[in-house]
């Protein structure tokens, strides 16, 4: 792992990544979203659990509600672009608000970790009560090409019971 701690221009480059990304979520662009992870990437999304004060933990060790790798983000991306995704017709509108981007370098050359805040707003329909999403994401994003892409996300909701019907969006 590298220990000097990236420069200026490498953590604005990381933040706009993310700015990016979340921005190809919000308008829809799953396409474009699916071109910003890498061929290995693993999307994590492990489930909270309310437990006792003082437990070992409180994010389950083995249980997620998504973990994913390539192959299954783009069915699901496919999925999404049919009339069979149940779960988000009408299709949800949503807005991903990033911020708290910290990287650090990672266990590669070529990578660093980086945590980050995300607070997700997802109205649907002619719904008067919208849904929010409090996120913590640990990140590893790799250099590729000139370019940087999602090889891992790690994200931990908040909250251990989902304030909406469903999760269909990506986090």
């Amino acid at each position: 792992m590298a220990s000097t701690k990236p420069d200026r221009d490498t953590v604005f480059d990381v933040a706009d990544f993310l700015y990016r990304e979340a921005r190809a979520l919000d308008e829809r662009r799953f396409r474009d979203w699916l071109d910003c992870l890498t061929d290995d990437v693993r999307y994590e999304v492990p489930l909270r659990v309310t437990r006792e004060d003082q437990a070992e933990w409180e994010v389950s060790p083995t249980s997620r509600i998504f973990d994913d790798d390539k192959q299954t983000l783009t069915l699901r991306v496919e999925r999404l672009e049919t009339d069979f995704a149940w779960a988000e017709q009408p299709p949800s509108r949503a807005r991903h608000y990033v911020a708290n981007v910290v990287a650090d370098p990672g266990e590669r050359e070529d990578e660093l970790v980086v945590s980050s805040n995300c607070l997700i707003y997802r109205s649907r329909g002619d719904s008067i009560e919208p849904n929010f999403y409090s996120v913590a994401r640990t990140d590893t994003v790799r250099r590729v090409d000139g370019g940087l892409l999602l090889a891992r996300r790690y994200a931990v909701l908040d909250q251990s019971v989902i304030n909406g019907h469903n999760l269909s969006i990506l986090l």
